[in-house]
């Protein structure tokens, strides 16, 4: 049986409801038997698969879109305070909701498992879902991106397990009360947020005290912004903290990570016994996320050989390493890593999945603050492939920052020894990497915009 729907959110209006964290949270809601409506800036698969719910979805945002009898509108940190609907619904006096509250709303009552992280929590919470809806304990779930099986990025279950990516770019994860925590790994990003690594480290100190007395921490042994919050978070005393890694002293330790192609092997030390089982996606850092999730079931009493058979039908998230297809013997990737550390996990994957193999990479760098701070390391990144094509900066939310493009990318990476090429209009990349590519050879496009649409035109340009 459904949970009730509370009153705010029994006709929602969602603005930007195609977006992966407002549609997810929209799906619930018309699976629940909401009347859900909302806008979005361009037609998509999204918004179809709203439609087939019964949700009403407009292209385009205007005043006239926004429902008089609408109960809330509900809004992201993305939405700016001149959006038309958003100054209608002021005028209407309709109460604007967050996103975050309103899946806080969706959890309550319900046993929560939060998945928290500067990277990974998207691969981590799939990988969760999956494992339950395997094992028949039909949970709901909300993720930032489409499972590759279910082809959906959430689903309301009638079990009483709500598995829920936190985002901590905003904060707004702070807003959940989950039985089980888990902290992948802390690292400064969102410049526009956080100015500093104390703020990340408070931010974070406060989801995790969020967590229900008697709760769980499940946080990695071997990361060393993790290691501090374990540090900063040991004394709560109504927390039970279980910590995974390589580390000699993991609670869930890992003993051994073999690279099968574009699986792994993984090998844990888990209560004094030995427990192998497989992850379909490659590199250690998937491997590490499918340990934590291990973690986290088992610390809702789920038994761990049965969750590790089950972690082994994940078969991936949309543009997580997701491979596109093959033409002219060369294979397209398609990566959503934006964070230099997410780019040298996925392209160390790369090169330990296909050791034999050229790696071409398609770069997009993804807002101007986050380039501002981190473009050097972006650059450095690169130089782990053969050659890289870079693109403008995808602005997103923000407006442009003076000085700040592209070349900071990719003046680092010529210093690291990198080969890369600029290239300032998207449209031209087929042909640029149709020359460049030869028979074996991987094409791996990166990064968090719309770069994803450039997989299957370089297919098309190869063919």
């Amino acid at each position: 049986m459904a949970p009730a729907i509370p009153t705010a959110m029994e006709r929602p209006h969602f603005i930007g409801i195609g977006g992966a964290g407002m549609s997810g949270i929209a799906k619930i809601l018309a699976q629940r038997g909401a009347k859900v409506a909302g806008s979005d800036a361009k037609e998509s698969g999204t918004a179809e698969a709203l439609r087939a719910l019964g949700a009403t979805v407009h292209i385009g945002h205007a005043a006239e879109h926004l429902a008089a009898d609408a109960s809330s509108v509900v809004v992201s940190s993305a939405i700016r305070a001149d959006n038309p609907e958003l100054v209608r619904a002021a005028e209407l006096d309709i109460p604007v909701v967050h996103r975050s509250d309103a899946l806080a709303a969706l959890m309550g009552g319900l046993r929560a498992i939060a998945v928290a992280g500067t990277h990974g929590k998207t691969t981590t919470t799939s990988m969760l879902a999956v494992a339950l809806t395997e094992l028949g304990l039909d949970p709901s779930y909300a993720i930032g991106g489409d499972l590759a099986g279910p082809g959906t990025n959430a689903r309301h279950g009638e079990g009483d397990i709500f598995v829920a990516e936190a985002d901590e770019s905003d904060r707004s994860f702070q807003k959940y009360d989950p039985e089980v925590a888990i902290v992948l790994n802390v690292e400064l990003d969102h410049h526009a947020n956080y100015a500093s690594m104390d703020e990340i480290y408070d931010s974070f100190e406060t989801f995790v005290g969020k967590v229900v007395p008697g709760g769980t921490l499940v946080i990695s042994a071997d990361q060393a912004g993790a290691v501090e919050l374990t540090r900063r978070v040991r004394d709560l005393s109504s927390l039970k903290v279980v910590t995974y890694g390589a580390d000699e002293h993991a609670d869930v330790r890992v003993h051994k990570v073999t690279p099968r192609g574009l699986t792994s092997e993984v090998t844990v030390l888990l209560g004094g016994k030995y427990l192998t089982f497989t992850v379909s996606v490659p590199g250690r850092h998937y491997a590490l996320n499918a340990v934590a999730a291990l973690a986290a079931g088992v610390a809702l009493g789920i038994p761990a050989h049965n969750l590790a058979s089950a972690l082994g039908k994940y078969t991936g998230v949309k543009r997580r390493l997701q491979l596109k297809g093959e033409a002219a013997g060369v294979q397209v990737i398609d990566s959503y890593a934006h964070h230099p550390t997410e780019m040298t996990a996925d392209l160390e994957a790369m090169r330990a999945a296909a050791a034999d193999s050229r790696l071409l990479v398609v770069f997009q760098p993804h807002l101007f603050s986050r380039t501002q701070e981190l473009g050097t390391e972006m650059g450095r990144a690169l130089a782990l492939a053969d050659a890289s094509v870079v693109l403008d900066i995808y602005p997103a939310r923000e407006d442009p920052i003076p000085g700040v493009t592209s070349a900071l990318i990719i003046d680092a990476a010529g210093t690291a020894g990198a080969d890369v090429t600029a290239v300032h209009d998207k449209a031209t990349v087929p042909d640029v990497i149709a020359g460049m590519a030869r028979p074996g050879d991987l094409v791996l496009t990166m990064g968090a915009g719309d770069v994803t649409d450039l997989g299957p035109e370089i297919l098309a340009r190869l063919s």
